[in-house]
């Protein structure tokens, strides 16, 4: 037993340690420090850039003129007869080279630069929202292995008492007054302790390449530092609601819709195009030509009118998703804010009251053991209470920092 827990114990230290540490890297890793290092490496932030940029380089192009079109030919020329083809032949053939721009209506230009610049700020809060959920799950991540790791240091002193009971077994049984067969439970005890052990460097093996998949090579650091607490300030919370990361983005999609509104509307205004024409001729004198035309928008009712219809509906489910976007949000605030109280209360609870309670039962049932009144099974049952509340007291801690977390970086990072 001895030698499979010190395997075991071999196995958790080469693994927050002994994985190889990272040349330029402090010994530990911090929250600040996971967090600084999955904003510089994290590949979906990067994308988020590279849209907001190509955003930027598309809102100049989308208000100038469309590129000019330039034309060459030859006109009237022959095609039956002796003079069939060819360019001099006759005196009404001529060669021609001309320039024609289109001119879409200004209302339609500024409806275009309007959609580009509602596209640039969704691209922003996109990246906004992209950076707040790099710095939440990498902070969930840091958090779990955290409450791993804690957990894992509960065991020395667990393993220690549990020596501590065998010899108090060995006593007794020494004495006369104990049963040969009580030998037995402290074994079974280390036994299941080492199961749980098995467990939580699982769990920590687990939480630990969640993290490197946002930090790489630094989560193998032992972690510094305590449970993160970022300010529950409830009533800013709820100012925040409407500020939710996922709602910041309705705006610039309002904006955009509205924009596409502008611009199906536009079509009602005609667009125009001049050309220009130079034509030589080989016996009469060149020419020139000008024309202007403009589109005639005659067919709204079965053209612009459904164009402007079905935009006019996109923005309403825009609006429509928005609200319930937003109730969605209102509901998951409500629930977890009441999850916090409840984890708060829970911590409180095991910390005040059920911890001391379990430790003083373990005390009396260990003095009624060695006095000859009480059981075995009696302490070993008290002291597998005390363990799971050990245990229990790092779970609701770590439960109490990730539910901090995603509320601080849902209602209260939103500028970050």
């Amino acid at each position: 037993m001895n030698h499979r827990i010190q395997r075991v114990r071999k196995y958790a230290t080469a693994l927050i340690i002994g994985l190889g540490a990272v040349p330029g890297m402090s010994a530990a890793l911090t929250l600040e420090e996971a967090i600084e290092l999955a904003e510089q490496q994290a590949p979906s932030l990067a994308a988020r850039n590279a849209s907001l940029q190509a955003a930027q380089n598309l809102v100049t192009p989308a208000g100038e003129l469309p590129d000019p079109r330039l034309s060459v030919g030859v006109q009237n020329l022959p095609i039956e007869g002796d003079s069939s083809l060819r360019l001099g032949a006759e005196r009404m053939t001529a060669q021609m080279i001309g320039v024609m721009q289109e001119v879409p209506n200004r209302a339609k230009r500024r409806a275009r630069v309007r959609t580009a610049e509602a596209s640039v700020e969704l691209a922003r809060v996109e990246r906004t929202v992209e950076r707040l959920q790099v710095r939440q799950f990498t902070a969930e991540a840091w958090i779990a292995t955290l409450s791993a790791e804690q957990k894992l240091g509960i065991f020395d002193e667990l393993y220690a008492e549990n020596r501590l009971l065998a010899q108090a077994v060995k006593a007794r049984i020494a004495s006369g007054r104990g049963l040969s067969s009580d030998s037995v439970l402290p074994k079974q005890e280390a036994a299941l302790l080492a199961e749980k052990q098995d467990v939580l460097v699982r769990n920590e093996a687990v939480a630990r390449a969640q993290l490197r998949s946002w930090i790489g090579a630094a989560a193998s650091q032992p972690l510094e530092g305590s449970w993160p607490a970022w300010p529950a300030d409830f009533d800013h919370y709820r100012h925040n609601l409407h500020r939710h990361p996922e709602l910041l983005a309705f705006d610039p999609m309002l904006d955009r819709a509205e924009a596409e509104i502008a611009e199906a509307i536009s079509e009602k205004r005609p667009d125009w195009a001049w050309g220009l024409d130079y034509k030589r001729r080989s016996e009469f004198g060149d020419m020139v030509s000008f024309n202007v035309s403009f589109d005639l928008p005659v067919f709204a009712g079965s053209r612009q009118d459904p164009k402007i219809s079905a935009e006019r509906a996109r923005l309403a489910e825009v609006e429509a998703e928005r609200q319930a976007t937003l109730r969605m949000h209102n509901q998951e605030l409500a629930t977890e804010l009441a999850e916090m109280q409840r984890l708060e209360q829970a911590l409180a609870r095991v910390e005040m009251t059920l911890l001391p309670l379990a430790e003083e039962k373990v005390r009396l049932a260990m003095a009624d053991y060695r006095s000859g009144s009480g059981e075995l099974t009696t302490v070993i049952a008290a002291r597998q209470e005390l363990i799971d509340l050990r245990l229990r007291r790092v779970e609701l801690a770590g439960e109490r920092s990730m539910l901090n977390a995603r509320l601080h970086f849902s209602f209260g990072d939103i500028q970050s």
